[in-house]
């Protein structure tokens, strides 16, 4: 017999051993003895009132043992000579659409524009230390896309797209913890990605799968409004069938080039902002209600804001508890900022984007020469302002909290994670009214929210642009192109996710969409 069951334990009982077992026995009014064993199968923290609460979603085996093996079984086989499909870009979309593809008996051509990730942290090295930075292998491109070295969050919001379980069981399946199965806000850590993402590149040769590093797509052929062959930087052209295009949305040149060719496009909403860097111990005291340090069983703790300011949200966007702030543009001459955690989330910062809805239809008037570009040439505008606001470097301009909201120049700014510096400049007149203001009011809100959060201990750097997509890259209901034939958009690139999980899943759905048509 198994049994689920909801239990709250409070913190101190926490830890006491078997507490839990305790309390299944208890709860089932059965003698403890017949219980063989219970799985945790989902936590959560209740920290709103002074007693913080451990939630427990459990299984409780009666007079059963725990099944040896998941419900999830991962079946590849060999696909060297099979039939190929071509996948632009190796993010999560990239990686779980080949993955799928040797599933369903295909063999995926994966073309990065990128490094694999041991090459990639020479370049990480470079931005961080000599402001320099490679358009082809940065903290958005390279093997396992801009989640590799920013911070491995799975949350998401897409259960309707596809089984999402069955994403966080692969990840397991290729060397990520069994904790990601039970938490609440699961999260893996900047530190353990790479080796997952090897482990991955690993199976997809190990099966005949192709991967093809340093290798940018500048051109797609099309004849007959079908996609013929695609080419490479090395002028070299590839003869293609179908091409899942999983590029991320900061792969700008590609927006750019089916722009020039006339492919359909469209401008989307999305949100630009600043990123927020508070003490660490600063969250904890204010979602812990303690005084102090936090008690060693809790883990840094996060928050999720959000505020309506004249009909836009203001909300709070990639929270990274004791992580770092890092430097995440693709270009010289850009400054743009992004966020991540190690998996200990042990750093003594938080930091989180604290972003504006844009309406890509009332907001950007004077971008409308640039069509369905105009969200895309805003983004360019806003991080080439922040590059000579730090200085022509990777220096980030940046501004205390309080003194943002009140519209002062900082005299001195706070300590940082950020590895190439701040900068103080003026932030409250630098940026758009329309992010600028709301930014200012939305702080000020916050702080009434979470007592403590306004603070002049607390950093604003600019600025955090890459949120999403600011283009939709449309397809039809078979998630193909509605003009070009073999031309399947996927993932955050495209429009359609918006996170490691949800960009996976579509993934997977497009390399089913293209099997169903071949």
């Amino acid at each position: 017999m198994v049994k689920e069951i909801q239990l709250r334990v409070n913190l101190i009982e926490e830890k006491k051993e078997g507490t839990l077992l305790f309390k299944a026995s208890k709860f089932l009014k059965v003698d403890k003895t017949e219980i063989t064993a219970v799985k945790v199968l989902r936590k959560s923290i209740d920290a709103r009132k002074k007693d913080i609460i451990f939630n427990y979603k459990v299984a409780v085996y009666i007079n059963e043992q725990l099944p040896e093996k998941s419900d999830y079984i991962f079946e590849y086989k060999d696909v060297s000579n099979a039939k190929e499909i071509h996948i632009v870009g190796f993010g999560p979309a990239g990686m779980y659409a080949a993955l799928r593809c040797i599933e369903l008996g295909y063999k995926p051509v994966v073309l990065e524009r990128g490094k694999n990730v041991q090459d990639r942290r020479r370049d990480l090295r470079a931005i961080n230390q000599e402001h320099f930075v490679n358009e082809d292998s940065n903290y958005c491109f390279g093997e396992g896309g801009a989640g590799t070295y920013s911070d491995g969050k799975l949350y998401t919001r897409s259960l309707k797209r596809g089984d999402v379980r069955r994403i966080f069981e692969n990840l397991v399946f290729h060397g990520a913890s069994e904790q990601i199965l039970v938490d609440a806000h699961p999260h893996i850590g900047t530190n353990k990605l790479p080796k997952i993402i090897q482990n991955i590149r690993e199976n997809i040769l190990k099966y005949g799968g192709e991967i093809h590093f340093d290798t940018r797509v500048t051109d797609f052929i099309i004849k007959n409004n079908k996609l013929q062959a695609i080419q490479l930087n090395d002028s070299k052209e590839m003869a293609v069938n179908s091409v899942i295009l999983a590029t991320g949305h900061s792969a700008r040149d590609i927006y750019e080039l089916l722009h020039r060719k006339n492919i359909a496009l469209k401008a989307k909403s999305f949100a630009m902002g600043v990123r927020v860097e508070h003490p660490q111990e600063i969250i904890d005291q204010i979602q812990y209600s303690c005084d102090g340090k936090r008690d060693d069983l809790l883990p840094a703790a996060a928050y999720s804001l959000v505020q309506q300011v004249n009909n836009r949200g203001v909300y709070s966007f990639c929270m990274c508890p004791g992580g770092f702030i890092v430097p995440a543009a693709t270009a010289n001459g850009e400054v743009v900022v992004n966020g991540m955690s190690p998996s200990r989330r042990n750093n003594r910062f938080a930091n989180s984007g604290i972003v504006v809805e844009l309406d890509i239809d009332n907001d950007f008037k004077k971008y409308e020469k640039f069509g369905a570009l105009k969200g895309l040439e805003f983004q360019k505008d806003l991080e080439k302002i922040a590059f000579y606001a730090g200085g022509r470097s990777q220096v980030a301009p940046a501004q205390r909290l309080v003194d943002f909201v009140e519209g002062k120049l900082s005299s001195d700014l706070n300590d940082t994670s950020y590895q190439p510096g701040l900068k103080s400049a003026p932030l409250h007149s630098l940026l758009p009214k329309i992010i600028g203001s709301r930014l200012r009011k939305g702080f000020a809100a916050f702080g009434k929210k979470m007592h403590g959060y306004y603070t002049n201990e607390a950093n604003i750097v600019g600025v955090e642009s890459r949120t999403s997509s600011p283009v939709n890259i449309p397809r039809k209901e078979n998630l193909e192109h509605p003009e070009i034939e073999g031309l399947f958009p996927c993932g955050e690139g495209g429009g359609y996710a918006g996170g490691i999980i949800s960009a996976a899943m579509d993934g997977e759905r497009c390399a089913e969409a293209v099997v169903n048509l071949l």
